[in-house]
């Protein structure tokens, strides 16, 4: 591991200057960042019908390029899957991310061309080693072994040109051999289909390791750790790893796992990094400790737009560059990226925390929200006000979920909750009455609801495993499938309560 660690030395020294060096000029990087992708794809089929070699500024290409969502390009997609080239990107792409980021039945394919896999997802990477380096100059993490949990990593092959599969299994199945030097277990544990086979597996392969590092998704990983401690015996997780001292997590948010993680992982030497690695690219990663946000990385291959939520449904929504964008404002972040997505609306939202450097904090979903009557709820709100609500219960929630409850025969609305805890508050009634004046203080739209629509909200306990028991039931079992926290419908809520 010795020869490992002065290669990643030398390259931390050189990747810092360059990270500084786009935190200085982004709006230059960025601008230069989008005449590169016009130039590469000018002569592709999607590059000659918007006469990408005509684009010479960002307000041009902003003006003439319409906001895209998945179904606008699936055909294309479908095209690049049974081997045509040329159409979104000038690249042979023959491997392409089955989108695992929500529990609907139908999936995307997002093109992850071999720039895309090598400039973002590998760079991004390489980027949490350099910076966790940098403010940690001491720690041995990479002198030990990483244990990175992916999701269901079955890799199908759809026909002679292309594979698919969950993002874990790509980025396994090209991770270069220096890189498979420093993981457990071997791929060919974590590319299994079944994930309750698998996480046996790797119980039963890395307790006798020197697992250093983790990295994945907080609540699957939740899974893993408990059922290595209930196979060892031992009561938290640095007495199996005495040397482990970083968790690298992305995919949901933190806050409500935070305090789990602690008791599971309480020595004082262990450090968190989040990032936001997503299937059409690497976006963003935490850089600093005492800071929750994450900067956002300008110089792989993406170019960013974002809308203000408030543009959302409208006809010609407005999107502002870069340089336009104002801390505390909730935006949709608009993408285009080296692997052929061209102002195309990736689902998250986003507030900038700061400009100088761009530094942002995830806020939720677009389609994961709660606006049945004006209130606007956010997973934001949500994980926030459980968090405080924990804090004053002695609570620790595993799962959620929630939705409205539409006003019928004069009766006001509501919103209904369905928890699973893995410590139950003593008195729900009372944590659900902590859970709604927190989100009041959170949420002026929904205090003011309360008010005039809104009963306060309903709570349900959910069994031990019911969560898991759903996701099973629809074959999305696995650390990159997610249960959908707010719905503003009742299609998922439903098909729960009658599992209760």
């Amino acid at each position: 591991m010795a020869f490992i660690n002065s290669i990643l030395s030398l390259f931390t020294q050189k990747r810092l200057v360059q990270i500084e060096h786009f935190k200085n000029n982004p709006v230059k990087v960025q601008r230069d960042t989008l005449q590169e992708l016009l130039a590469k794809a000018a002569t592709t089929e999607y590059g000659r019908k918007y006469r990408f070699n005509t684009i010479l500024t960002a307000e041009q290409y902003r003006e003439r390029l319409p906001v895209i969502h998945y179904e606008e390009i699936s055909n294309d997609i479908h095209r690049m899957m049974e081997g045509e080239n040329n159409i979104l990107w000038p690249e042979e792409v023959k491997w392409f991310a089955k989108s695992s980021g929500t529990t609907n039945a139908k999936s995307k394919f997002i093109p992850v061309s071999p720039t895309i896999l090598e400039e973002s997802h590998f760079r991004g990477g390489k980027d949490v080693i350099a910076i966790f380096n940098k403010l940690n100059p001491e720690a041995q993490v990479f002198s030990g072994k990483t244990l990175a949990l992916g999701g269901s990593s079955e890799v199908s092959r759809s026909n002679n040109n292309c594979q698919f599969g969950d993002l874990s299994a790509i980025l396994i199945s090209n991770t270069p051999f220096w890189a498979n030097m420093m993981k457990t277990p071997d791929s060919s544990i974590m590319l299994m289909s079944n994930w309750e086979e698998k996480i046996e597996k790797i119980c039963e392969t890395t307790v006798k390791e020197d697992v250093r590092c983790l990295a994945g998704v907080p609540s699957w990983f939740l899974t893993v750790i408990n059922k290595i401690l209930e196979k060892t015996g031992k009561e938290n997780l640095h007495e199996v790893w005495p040397n482990l001292e970083l968790f690298i997590h992305g995919g949901i948010s933190f806050t409500p796992y935070r305090e789990q993680y602690k008791r599971l992982l309480p020595h004082p030497k262990m450090k968190y990094m989040e990032t936001y690695n997503a299937s059409e690219g690497f976006f963003g990663l935490q850089d600093d400790p005492t800071d929750p946000s994450m900067l956002l990385m300008l110089d792989y291959g993406t170019y960013y737009e974002f809308m203000p939520v408030s543009e959302m449904g409208k006809q010609h929504p407005k999107t502002l560059l870069l340089e336009e964008v104002e801390p505390g404002i909730n935006y949709a972040m608009i993408i285009t990226t080296s692997g052929g997505l061209w102002r195309y609306m990736i689902g998250d939202t986003i507030s900038f925390t700061s400009t100088k450097p761009y530094k942002f904090r995830i806020t939720g979903r677009t389609k994961l929200f709660i606006n049945a009557f004006g209130e606007e709820l956010i997973i934001d709100n949500a994980t926030e006000a459980l968090k405080r609500a924990c804090e004053q219960t002695a609570a620790n929630v595993f799962e959620f979920t929630a939705a409205p409850v539409f006003m019928d025969e004069g009766r006001k609305g509501a919103h209904e909750w369905l928890i699973e805890f893995n410590t139950p508050p003593e008195n729900p009634e009372n944590f659900a009455e902590i859970l709604d004046r927190e989100l009041q203080k959170l949420n002026s739209d929904y205090e003011a609801k309360r008010l005039l629509s809104l009963e306060r909200l309903k709570l349900h306990i959910a069994r031990p495993g019911l969560f898991n028991d759903w996701l099973k039931e629809k074959g999305k079992l696995g650390g990159q499938h997610k249960v959908p926290r707010l719905w503003n419908d009742r299609t998922h809520i439903d098909e729960l309560l009658k599992m209760k």
